[in-house]
C-alpha cells in the first residue's frame, strides 16, 4: 500500500494529511488552496490564516482550526506512515482501531498495523523497519501478529477456527523460525484462543505409551506439533478470541433456553390454527410451544411463511408476547406482511449501537418477548447469533426459520447448519412443494437446483426465461435490455421492482459496469452528491444504525429521494434515512448487486446474470440463493457455459471450519 499523491508546495506529512481527507471539514478544493494562503505546515494553521482561504468566513475558519486540533492523534499516525512510504489514508482506521495513542502503540508494535483491513505483512514490515532499530523477521511481536492475521484471513472464508498445523505452516512461510513460541505469545496476549481436541475413544489395543504424560499441557503439545510438523486426527485448533467466545456463548445459551423453557400451551391448541397446514407444518407449530430453541427449514414454496403465520396467530390468541425479526429490512418487511405482525431487523431488535457492533439489549436488559422468531436464519453469523441468544431471558422460546441450502452468512460461522448437524434442537423440514400458482416454475427450478439437478426450463407463461449469451459483454447488453425493455413491456413489471443479481463486481457483467449502464438508461444524471442523484437505487455495504431516524443495515436496498449539502435522503425498505458523513462512503448504486447482498430479500422481477468470469466461484448454494430472490419473474442470463451445470451437480463449496456443532453436543451431554 503505497503513499497517495500530496498537495504540492507543502511539508510532506502535512501535505499527505490534507490530501488524504483527514482534516475534518476540509474539502479537496480547499486543501489545494492552502499553500496560496501560506499554510504549508502544522505551525501555519491558525484561524486567522484559514480566513485567507476563498469562501471561508470567521465561523468556518474557527471550525476548521478546531477540527485540525481534534485530528492530532491521526496526524501523528500520518507522520509514521509517510516516513515508511505508506498511504496516509490508513491513519484514520488506525486511529479508530487503536485510539488516541495510536502513534505510540504503533511505535511500540508496528505489526499492530496488520489488524487493519487491507494492510499486508509487507506494509507492517516496512513500518517496523522505519520505526524499530534493528527490526527483523524473528521479532516476537511479528510472529504473534501473523498468527492473528492468519486467523483473520480464515474468517473471510467463514471459518471460526483453524487447525494449529495450518497456522504453523503460515508462520514458516513468512520466515518465522519458532512457530510454537509465536502461537503461545498470541494465546497469552488474549487475542487468540487455543482449543483442546476432543478426548479420543480408547479401545483395548490402544498404546498407552503414545498418550501425553500426566500434566503435559497444551503448550507442550503445540511445541511438539509445531516442531515436528505432524498432523494427528484429533488436532489442536486455534481461533480469534472473539469468535471462539461467540461459539461458546451460542452453545451455552442454547442449552440454557432448552433447560428453562416451559410449555406455552398444550399441543392440542394447534388445532385452532391448523386449517390449511400439513402434518409437518402442524408439528413445527407444536414444537414452538414446548421447545426453548427449535428450527423450521425448507426450500421455496414449501410453506415456511404460512407456518410462521400460524405460529403467530396461535401465540397471539394465548396472549403471548411475540417478536419477529430477520437479518435484512426487506425480509423483515415481508415477514410483517405475511404475519400481519410488526417485524424488524435483528440489529434493530437488539438495539444495535452505531457502527461499534454493540447492542443495547443483552443479558442485563433482555428482550421482553416470550417467543422470538427469526426468519432467513441462514444469514446469521456466530457473533450476531450470540448477541441474539444472550438477549433472550430464561424461559424465552426461539424459533429460527431458514433454508440451509442457501449461502451461509457473510460473517464467520455456520450457525444454522451447525445447529442442524448437532442434533440437539428439534428440526422440522418442510419438503412438500405448495407454491404453484404464484411461483410454480421458479419454485420447481429452485428446488431442482437445491437437489443438485439442472432441468430444462418449462415455463410457457415466461415466469422463468433463460437467455443465453456468448460472453460478458453480450450478457451485459442482455441484462440492460431485459430490465429496461423486455420485462416491463412483455410482463408489465415496473423496472423499479426488477433487481439484477450477479456473482461478481468486476467485468462488463459485474456490479460496477452494470450499475453504470443501468443508471444511464433508468436515471441519467451527473451524480450531484457523492455520485448519486434523486431517483438512484442504492445498496448499503455496512451498518449505520445511528443515523436519523432509524439508520440502515448492510445489504438494504433503497432509493434516493432527496439531496442536500453533502447529504442524501434515502428511502429504504425499513424506512427513510438521512445519510451523512462517513456513512456516505458505504453506499453503492444498487440496480445490480451481488448474490450475497441480495440474500434475505425478494423482488417481483429478478435478472440473474452468470458471466464466464463467475465460473470459478459458482456453487450450488450461490446459484440456488440467486434463483430464489425472484417472486413473479426470473430471467437467467447464462454465459458461464458448463460451469453452471458442474456447480449445481457438485455442491462445490468448501465447508466452514467451526466448533459450534461439537460444543452444542458437549453441552447437551453435560
Amino acid at each position: 500500500m503505497t503513499a497517495a499523491p500530496t498537495t504540492p508546495g507543502a511539508e510532506p506529512v502535512f501535505a499527505a494529511f490534507c490530501a488524504a481527507g483527514l482534516w475534518p471539514g476540509l474539502g479537496k478544493r480547499a486543501a489545494a488552496e492552502l499553500p496560496a494562503a501560506g499554510i504549508t505546515s502544522p505551525d501555519d494553521v491558525t484561524a486567522d490564516r484559514l480566513l485567507k482561504l476563498p469562501r471561508v468566513g470567521r465561523q468556518r475558519a474557527e471550525r476548521l482550526f478546531s477540527g485540525f486540533l481534534s485530528a492530532q492523534p491521526t496526524y501523528e499516525v500520518v507522520a509514521l506512515l509517510v516516513g515508511a512510504g505508506l498511504d496516509a489514508k490508513l491513519a484514520s482506521s488506525a486511529a479508530d482501531a487503536l485510539g488516541n495513542d495510536a502513534a505510540r502503540r504503533l511505535r511500540d508494535d508496528p505489526w499492530a498495523l496488520l489488524g487493519l483491513t487491507g494492510v499486508t505483512l509487507g506494509d507492517a514490515d516496512r513500518l517496523a523497519i522505519a520505526v524499530l532499530p534493528g527490526a527483523d523477521k524473528q521479532d516476537g511481536r511479528r510472529g504473534r501478529a501473523i498468527v492473528a492475521q492468519t486467523l483473520r484471513t480464515a474468517t473471510r472464508d467463514g471459518h471460526t477456527v483453524l487447525p494449529a498445523d495450518l497456522v504453523v505452516a503460515a508462520l514458516r512461510a513468512e520466515g518465522v523460525a519458532d512457530p510454537a513460541t509465536a502461537i503461545v505469545a498470541a494465546v497469552e496476549s488474549g487475542e487468540v484462543l487455543e482449543h483442546e481436541p476432543p478426548e479420543p475413544d480408547l479401545d483395548e489395543d490402544a498404546d498407552l505409551d503414545e498418550l501425553p504424560e500426566p500434566g503435559e499441557g497444551p503448550r507442550s503439545a503445540l511445541r511438539s506439533q509445531a516442531r515436528e510438523g505432524t498432523r494427528t486426527e484429533a488436532v489442536r485448533m486455534l481461533s480469534l478470541a472473539r469468535y471462539g467466545m461467540a461459539e461458546e456463548a451460542v452453545a451455552e445459551n442454547v442449552a440454557r433456553l432448552a433447560a428453562t423453557a416451559e410449555r406455552i400451551a398444550d399441543p392440542a391448541a394447534v388445532r385452532s390454527v391448523a386449517k390449511g397446514l400439513d402434518d409437518a407444518q402442524k408439528q413445527a407449530v407444536a414444537q414452538v410451544l414446548g421447545a426453548g430453541v427449535s428450527l423450521l427449514t425448507g426450500g421455496p414454496g414449501t410453506g415456511k411463511s404460512r407456518t410462521v403465520a400460524a405460529v403467530v396467530r396461535l401465540l397471539q390468541s394465548k396472549g403471548t408476547e411475540v417478536a419477529l425479526a430477520a437479518p435484512t429490512g426487506r425480509a423483515a418487511k415481508r415477514l410483517e406482511e405475511l404475519t400481519d405482525h410488526p417485524a424488524v431487523t435483528v440489529h434493530r431488535l437488539l438495539g444495535a449501537q452505531g457502527t461499534s457492533g454493540g447492542f443495547a439489549r443483552n443479558e442485563e436488559w433482555p428482550l421482553d418477548a416470550d417467543v422470538v422468531v427469526v426468519d432467513e436464519a441462514s444469514m446469521l453469523d456466530v457473533e450476531l447469533t450470540a448477541a441474539l441468544l444472550e438477549a433472550c431471558q430464561d424461559g424465552t422460546h426461539l424459533l429460527l426459520v431458514g433454508d440451509p441450502a442457501q449461502l451461509p452468512s457473510i460473517g464467520p460461522g455456520h450457525v444454522l447448519g451447525d445447529l442442524i448437524d448437532s442434533g440437539v434442537v428439534p428440526v422440522t423440514e418442510l419438503t412438500t412443494l405448495y407454491r404453484q400458482a404464484e411461483g410454480g416454475a421458479i419454485a420447481r427450478l429452485a428446488n431442482a437446483v437445491r437437489a443438485g439437478e439442472l432441468p430444462p426450463v418449462d415455463s410457457p407463461d415466461r415466469e422463468v426465461v433463460v437467455v443465453p449469451a456468448s460472453g460478458s459483454a453480450e450478457a451485459a447488453r442482455r441484462v440492460v435490455q431485459l430490465v429496461t425493455d423486455s420485462i416491463p413491456r412483455a410482463l408489465k413489471i415496473d423496472p423499479a421492482t426488477v433487481q439484477v443479481v450477479t456473482p461478481v463486481h468486476r467485468g462488463p457483467a459485474g456490479t460496477i459496469e452494470l450499475n453504470r449502464a443501468l443508471k444511464a438508461q433508468l436515471n441519467p444524471g451527473d451524480g450531484t452528491v457523492w455520485g448519486f442523484d434523486v431517483g438512484d437505487r442504492v445498496v448499503a455495504t455496512a451498518n449505520h444504525l445511528d443515523l436519523e431516524p432509524i439508520g440502515f443495515a448492510n445489504g438494504e436496498v433503497g432509493v434516493v429521494t432527496g439531496t442536500g449539502d453533502g447529504t442524501l435522503d434515502v428511502d429504504f425498505a425499513s424506512g427513510p434515512v438521512t445519510v451523512t458523513g462517513k456513512a456516505m462512503s458505504d453506499l453503492r448504486h444498487g440496480w445490480a448487486i451481488t448474490v450475497h447482498r441480495a440474500q434475505g430479500s425478494e423482488w417481483p422481477g429478478v435478472v440473474v446474470v452468470l458471466p464466464p468470469e463467475a465460473g470459478g466461484m459458482l456453487s450450488r448454494p450461490l446459484v440456488y440463493t440467486a434463483l430464489t430472490r425472484a417472486q413473479r419473474h426470473l430471467s437467467v442470463v447464462h454465459a458461464s457455459g458448463a460451469a453452471l451445470a458442474r456447480a449445481v451437480s457438485q455442491v462445490d463449496v468448501r465447508p466452514r471450519r467451526t466448533r459450534l456443532a461439537q460444543l452444542l453436543a458437549e453441552n447437551a451431554e453435560a
